[in-house]
């Protein structure tokens, strides 16, 4: 795999977010905030390639700040008109599990913002992936409004009832506001 392991310089990151455009305004301004903060510490971004929501949101901020942006997007999302034309890259791959395993290899960090299931999938997945060895790249949740409260918190519940170890607390990262991320990702304990 290409992925770099913890302590090496951040090139590009993989964000996961929504596609909802009915979450309120602070979901939304904390997406312009992350791709305003990627753009300007020379951060590429992948993502889902969407235009809608918070991908869309993400993506015209980075590109608004002089960043570059490559969407990774099913074939049939482009089918369906979902897809971002306006992004640096817009890559058009088979299926969902394909642009899941691309994200994750094509980049040196993860960045979480809210989401719905597909969000929280993929976060459990690069979580599970690191756990496993599979990759040894920062994970970040951005905690905008508490909302992955819950998340940690079962995640600590797998560890208080030895699902999992304590050190596996090391495998993610939380931070209050987009503006931590740049921070976050470069001081990533390895």
């Amino acid at each position: 795999m290409s992925m770099s392991s913890g302590g090496n310089a951040i090139r590009s990151v993989c964000v996961y977010c929504a596609s909802s455009n009915e979450c309120p305004e602070d979901y939304f301004e904390a997406a312009r905030q992350l791709g305003k903060h990627l753009a300007e510490n020379g951060i590429e971004i992948l993502y889902g390639g969407g235009k809608a929501g918070l991908m869309g949101q993400l993506a015209d901020s980075a590109l608004a700040n002089n960043g570059r942006v490559i969407g990774i997007i099913p074939q049939f999302m482009i089918e369906a008109e979902w897809g971002h034309q306006d992004i640096t890259e817009l890559r058009i791959v088979d299926d969902i599990h394909q642009r899941k395993r691309t994200l994750l290899e094509s980049s040196d960090g993860i960045v979480a913002l809210p989401g719905g299931c597909g969000t929280l999938e993929e976060l459990l997945e690069a979580i599970t992936w690191r756990r496993l060895g599979l990759h040894e790249n920062p994970i970040v949740i951005v905690n905008t409004r508490d909302f992955f409260d819950p998340c940690v918190d079962l995640l600590e519940r797998c560890i208080q009832e030895q699902f999992m170890e304590p050190k596996h607390r090391n495998i993610w990262q939380v931070v209050a506001s987009p503006g931590d991320v740049p921070k976050a990702l470069r001081d990533f304990p390895t």
